[in-house]
């Protein structure tokens, strides 16, 4: 069957692609994740998951850049259900095979639809279910699929849009411009002068990368971020003993280390910011102005902190490879960039690693019984579904820990909801705000003071809000939430089955 809106043209028909009973959109860390968690515990209804690029693995498949790695440790990065095997910081291709194997293992395959990007999503009280239309990036054809839950996997940023400023001057620029988001394979930095912006895990990943190919790298940086330089061999495991050295003690090793440190972040931040100070101060070539360069302008852990497993990034300071000026962007000019010192830096290859542009449930657009939803209207239930929009929930991973350290308890708590609709006999759930929030107050997406990453200030006029009390809060640390979420009140009142 197709349909086409009057005044269209052929092309523009929406063919029906069928129903699935739960529908995954998005084939990276989540989604997979959370493919693998319903087919276990509802072996009997169909799952399937549409992927808008041409593979699976997210910002694996997105990022190609050299060096990429992960800046959180793969014990508690991979899935509780698929011990990690290897080194805990990862290189990018390492962790695209690990997924591959999940996918394999799984046999989801074959439950997965690549090129399909969603463009809307309604849902209707009257039939219980979601309508979901999808274009093929392949084909161009317009597909309707309908499904009972909805589940949104696809990331929190624009895969397509990264984020570059529009500095003065940059028509005038004559050299090589790429974003580590879109690195062009063919990219040879063979003897090249080379400028990377930005100050994150990014440039501090690429650059020693590439220092050794390049004739010099330099990071210009607006200002400085936290580096922790941890050793490649996994030092939690050397000081296990070899009946202790298992999965799950390294994973709680890990998870214990990092407990520590968003401890201390939010009880001695002046404590931690010396601790990373003097453990960068040895690495970093004699007389290097430490104050200057790595003394950033936020508390520790306000922003992300960058990993560098055994120093590698100090080491191309050390070489002279690298360097780095602390300024701001007077304007390119055609064979580099005047900083606002005056000081002209020429390159041939500017890497603007400047960040990520935001994207809400993929820039999806929603609708209610035929109401537009408007998610700035709106706030969290435990940052696992939205006020009002009913049989959907979402993914979003900490911000301090390991992302699938929350993916994999999101999985727990919307089975138990699920199961718990079940024995209703429920075919709808709506969070909904109980008499006694009717008052509450509505805090921002995120708290500056609790972080204040870019990407997330840059997008808070256009994300959905949070309350002042469980259960319509999120962003709690992992410490917080690994026994809250477990045991989240399925009946206290703010979500509605019928």
């Amino acid at each position: 069957m197709t349909t086409t809106a009057p005044g269209t043209a052929p092309s523009q028909e929406v063919q029906e692609a069928g129903h699935a009973d739960i529908l995954i959109i998005g084939a990276g860390v989540s989604g997979i994740g959370a493919a693998h968690y319903m087919r276990e515990r509802f072996p009997g209804r169909s799952v399937l998951i549409l992927e808008a690029k041409d593979g699976h693995g997210g910002t694996w498949w997105t990022h190609r850049y050299p060096g990429v790695r992960s800046d959180s440790d793969l014990f508690t990065y991979g899935y509780r259900f698929k011990p990690w095997q290897g080194p805990a910081i990862a290189s990018g291709p390492a962790i695209l095979s690990y997924l591959d194997e999940v996918i394999a293992e799984e046999g989801l395959d074959e439950h997965i639809r690549y090129r399909h990007k969603v463009t809307s999503a309604g849902w209707s009280t009257a039939d219980r279910r979601w309508t979901v239309e999808v274009t093929r990036a392949d084909t161009g054809e317009r597909l309707r699929y309908t499904t009972d839950f909805l589940w949104m996997c696809p990331g929190y940023y624009n895969h397509d849009k990264p984020h570059r400023p529009q500095w003065p001057g940059l028509d005038r620029y004559r050299g090589v411009l790429v974003h580590p988001q879109r690195w062009p394979e063919d990219l040879d930095v063979t003897g090249k002068r080379v400028i990377v912006i930005g100050s994150g895990a990014t440039a501090a990943t690429l650059i020693p990368a590439i220092a050794q190919d390049a004739a010099h790298v330099t990071m210009l940086q607006r200002s400085p971020s936290y580096f922790l330089a941890p050793p490649s061999e996994d030092q939690l495991a050397a000081e296990l003993g070899p009946g202790e050295l298992t999965f799950e003690n390294l994973r709680e090793a890990h998870i214990a280390v990092q407990d520590t440190l968003v401890k201390t972040a939010r009880e001695d931040p002046s404590a931690l910011h010396e601790f990373f100070m003097e453990s960068m101060r040895p690495q970093l070539p004699e007389g290097f102005d430490i104050d200057k360069h790595f003394t950033p302008r936020y508390r520790p852990w306000q922003q992300r902190i960058g990993v560098v497993p055994e120093g590698d990034f100090f080491t191309a300071l050390r070489a002279g490879k690298a360097s780095i000026v602390t300024d701001t962007i007077d304007t390119f000019t055609e064979t580099g960039i005047r900083v606002s010192s005056g000081e002209e830096i020429a390159a041939d290859i500017v890497v603007t690693a400047t960040g990520f542009t935001m994207s809400l449930f993929g820039d999806v657009a929603f609708a209610v019984d035929g109401e537009p939803v408007d998610f700035t209207d709106r706030v969290t239930w435990r940052g696992v579904m939205i006020s009002g929009v009913p049989n959907m929930a979402y993914v979003f991973g900490y911000l301090r820990y390991s992302w699938t350290l929350r993916a994999d308890m999101v999985c727990d708590l919307v089975s138990a909801m699920l199961e718990r609709m079940d024995a209703a006999g429920a075919t709808m759930v709506v969070p909904t705000l109980r008499p006694q929030d009717a008052g509450m107050e509505r805090l921002p997406f995120c708290d500056p003071e609790n972080f204040s990453a870019g990407y997330i200030m840059r997008a808070q006029d256009t994300l959905f809000k949070q309350g002042d009390r469980e259960p319509w809060i999120h962003f709690l640390e992992y410490f917080q939430e690994r026994d809250v979420l477990p045991k989240a009140d399925l009946d206290d009142g703010s979500l509605v089955y019928s």
